[in-house]
């Protein structure tokens, strides 16, 4: 593909602008080609971050970045599902019940609506680990809370947006909040850490809130 650009930051930081829909394939094949003077690689919405060494050859790495995305033909095809068991007891979705009076939905309705949508994860960031997901149900659009909680509890599902989301690790959060997961999303011993990698798909899958204490027990 022609339409490329690779734009520098600063000394140490690069981005590859490309469409929306090459992102994900971009991103999985400038990490396996294993450029030389790159360390880092991250996807965005329409963008691949590239963190480079302190004494990269900028023109260097521009040559090769615009050479591997130029063989980009067509956007990679999924690779994997993911099934995330969820649960939207009450006390995990303390915004489920408005968001739901919002859209004239019970809390079950809009929590039947938010497992029944087939997700792609867009892109890994604000945490290591959280993934953005795209698909979210037009109904379910809400925007994110006006004043961040200090506290979000790890395996929480949150909804900011059009998109939702899944906060791996105890962190203050600002979106609204409509279940939790008992899978542990980001692991630093586990090969690779994210339990979710851009491109994947996803499922919830509602259980009951006996199922999550005791999946919630196994994955302690």
């Amino acid at each position: 593909m022609d339409d490329v650009r690779v734009i520098w930051a600063g000394e140490r930081e690069a981005h590859v602008i490309l469409p929306a829909e090459h992102c994900v394939a971009a991103y999985r094949t400038i990490r396996n080609a294993a450029i030389e003077d790159i360390d880092e690689v991250t996807p965005g919405s329409n963008t691949v971050q590239i963190r480079v060494r302190d004494d990269a050859d900028h023109a260097s790495v521009t040559s090769r970045l615009k050479s591997v995305a130029s063989h980009l033909s067509a956007p990679a095809a999924t690779t994997r599902t993911i099934d995330i068991p969820a649960c939207y007891a009450p006390d995990l979705a303390p915004d489920i019940e408005p968001i739901a009076r919002a859209v004239g939905l019970s809390p079950d309705a809009a929590a039947d609506l938010h497992a029944s949508a087939a997700y792609t994860v867009r892109l890994l960031g604000f945490s290591p680990g959280f993934a953005y997901l795209e698909g979210l149900p037009h109904a379910l659009h809400t925007p994110r809370l006006d004043t961040p909680r200090p506290r979000v509890r790890a395996g929480s599902i949150g909804i900011a947006g059009s998109r939702t989301g899944i906060y791996p690790q105890s962190t203050p959060g600002g979106w609204r909040l409509i279940g939790a997961t008992p899978l542990r999303l980001f692991e630093p011993s586990r090969d690779p850490p994210a339990l979710l990698a851009p491109g994947d798909r996803v499922r919830f899958r509602r259980i009951d809130r006996a199922e999550f204490d005791r999946l919630a027990r196994e994955h302690a």
